[in-house]
């Protein structure tokens, strides 16, 4: 709650200073850029947030494959419906997110048995931050935030890509940290870490979706696509100019954004104890509960029951993959941005008459292809390093 709370008031405060700048930017992303774009989220969320390349990539591909089920928007061709004419609005993100977060590890658990943790012996911490947990916290705080800074402004980028980014970089320091001090790991048994970055990282990006919105009138997000609709009820459109005829306006929306990251804090910090007592409820009622609000959420979006057969096998799906320690990070990402990154490539080669150079005609989207480059060959060359280390060590041995 508080790394939200400092994402937020930072967040707004850049949003406030930097805005007509981020606008600025902004306009310079065109259909090779934003490809450039998805290109460096689907390889950093595989080669970062994963623990395997591999298996990142094989998790991607796997979302890649989900987010092209449906009518193809250009062509209007039928893809993947197996006849079926449910099928043709695709796989909703609503299914795919809870069927592989929420009902995969319900049946993974199930599937477990006695081996499962017990959440009832998990000792009761405190309800505040001692100094040892702030020491561990400011970090990730700050690094969450600038990673969701700089991806909220970018139309199309979303919250999911600096959340994982931050979770896969906070994970990778600590196993840094790990090799070169010996301190453990708790990565996998509750790492503060984990949950500090992440939550700071989707909080300071959502202030950053309010870039886009209020100066190119492009809503990024569902909650951005209601303001515009308000905006619009009332003879308002967002775009650049927005800023000099209704700053009025502009800037009592982000004082309201401070207001609201405040209230965020007093309202629902007292209330963490409770919702960590939840763990102490017994498997069965917990994860019995689970299931009955994921069944009901996903039969909310249109009362069907052959949405109900595709959570049940998005969620076998995810018990598979867990099953094979292949993560779901990748996966969420390819069905969130697959389709994003088919369109402006399509689009990209159109305005081109079909050159490719146009994918690689500007700065941004060399730069962009550079950090693609460097994400790939982080995990290759700590590899190398390790084994280099690994070896320099067994002769250290053999000589003693």
């Amino acid at each position: 709650m508080i790394g939200s709370f400092v994402a937020s008031i930072i967040g707004t405060l850049v949003v406030a200073l930097f805005a007509p700048v981020m606008v600025a930017f902004a306009l310079n992303f065109g259909p090779g850029e934003y490809f450039a774009l998805t290109v460096f989220s689907f390889v950093a969320v595989a080669a970062v947030v994963s623990g395997s390349v591999v298996r990142g990539i094989a998790s991607l591909l796997i979302g890649l494959a989900i987010g092209f089920v449906g009518i193809d928007g250009q062509s209007g061709a039928a893809r993947f419906d197996f006849g079926s004419s449910s099928m043709l609005d695709g796989i909703d993100i609503v299914i795919v997110t809870v069927g592989l977060l929420a009902l995969g590890e319900v049946l993974y658990i199930a599937a477990r048995g006695k081996s499962a943790p017990n959440f009832a012996a998990i000792r009761t911490g405190r309800p505040w931050l001692g100094r040892k947990d702030l020491r561990r916290s400011w970090k990730p705080w700050l690094r969450g935030t600038a990673l969701g800074s700089a991806f909220g402004p970018i139309p199309g980028s979303g919250a999911e890509i600096p959340t994982f980014l931050s979770l896969g970089l906070e994970r990778k320091l600590a196993e840094r940290r790990e090799r070169r001090t010996g301190e453990k790991s708790e990565f996998g048994q509750g790492a503060i870490e984990g949950v500090a970055g992440p939550e700071s990282a989707n909080n300071s990006s959502a202030a950053g979706t309010m870039v886009p919105l209020l100066g190119l009138g492009l809503p990024t997000s569902a909650t951005a696509a209601i303001m515009l609709a308000a905006f619009q009820q009332y003879g308002l459109q967002p775009g650049p100019v927005l800023f000099e005829r209704n700053a009025d306006l502009v800037w009592t929306l982000l004082a309201s954004l401070l207001i609201g990251s405040v209230l965020l804090l007093v309202i629902n910090l007292p209330f963490a104890p409770l919702w960590a007592k939840l763990l102490k409820l017994p498997k069965p009622y917990l994860y019995a509960g689970i299931t009955l609000f994921s069944v009901l959420a996903v039969y909310a979006i249109n009362t069907s029951v052959t949405h109900l057969v595709m959570l049940l096998a998005v969620a076998l799906l995810g018990l598979a993959m867990r099953t094979f320690g292949v993560p779901v990070a990748p996966a969420l990402i390819g069905v969130v941005l697959g389709p994003i990154a088919e369109t402006e490539f399509r689009r990209a080669l159109a305005a081109s008459s079909g050159d490719p150079a146009i994918l690689v005609g500007s700065g941004i989207s060399i730069g962009l292809y550079a950090l693609v480059l460097v994400a790939a060959l982080i995990p290759v060359i700590s590899l190398v390093r390790r084994r280099s280390a690994a070896r320099r060590a067994e002769r250290t041995t053999e000589r003693v």
